[in-house]
């Protein structure tokens, strides 16, 4: 079954769990797994997919493009945030149902629950954010201001998505026969923050598609 880096982050993380396994040797020789080649899917296979709104939303798309995407990740029946949010409330009453607090002074599974529980409020909070957030958007100006205004607020977007360094393409699944230490090499390339596009013999990748019409009815405009 296909695995997937979600960012750039993760990539490099993989890599470095692996390296140090591959360092303390914990286990016997030859038990460690080889590390797997992962592929990512392109974006364009899901336009309603978390990584496609990110790249829908950039500094061209108009203001109302903006609300509709935010909008989209945060609907109360498809949205990613809400799903997201009934996650972590899940993993949260998984905990509960393991709790026991017999002994006062030791009840590491309540300190979890507890978390989880913040976890879960802060997203309920996020989504009331945004829900303020998505109107103050639709209002704002459809062109650029003067660059020395945004020099005063920073930027916020921190993590590159594997979209972003090797381009739209996805990276091929691996092969059923490969030798470790190939693997290593198309990983580590893969989790380089100076990674290139993958090579392609083909034609370059076609458009995403429009938007499915089949999509439940969005914000009004």
């Amino acid at each position: 079954m296909p695995e997937y880096y979600s960012s750039i982050g993760e990539a490099v993380g993989a890599a470095m769990q692996h390296n140090i396994r591959l360092a303390h040797r914990s286990v016997a020789p030859g038990s460690d797994k080889p590390l797997q080649v992962r592929h990512l899917p392109g974006a364009s296979a899901d336009p309603y997919s978390v990584r496609e709104m990110i790249a829908r939303l950039n500094e061209d798309a108009t203001p109302d493009e903006v609300a509709g995407i935010i909008e989209e990740v945060n609907g109360a029946l498809v949205g990613a945030l809400p799903e997201l949010t009934e996650l972590v409330a899940a993993a949260a009453d998984w905990t509960r149902a393991r709790l026991d607090f017999d002994d006062p002074h030791h009840n590491p599974t309540f300190e979890t629950w507890t978390r989880l529980a913040a976890a879960y409020g802060m997203l309920q909070d996020v989504r009331e954010q945004l829900e303020v957030a998505e109107d103050g958007v639709a209002a704002c100006p459809a062109e650029r201001t003067d660059p020395r205004h945004h020099e005063r607020v920073n930027v916020l977007r921190s993590r590159e998505l594997l979209d972003d360094v090797l381009g739209a393409e996805a990276v091929p699944a691996p092969s059923s026969v490969r030798s470790p230490g190939s693997d290593r090499q198309r990983a580590a390339r893969a989790s380089s923050p100076h990674a290139g596009p993958t090579p392609s013999t083909g034609s370059p990748p076609a458009a995403a598609p429009p938007p499915p019409a089949s999509r439940p009815a969005g914000r009004p405009r």
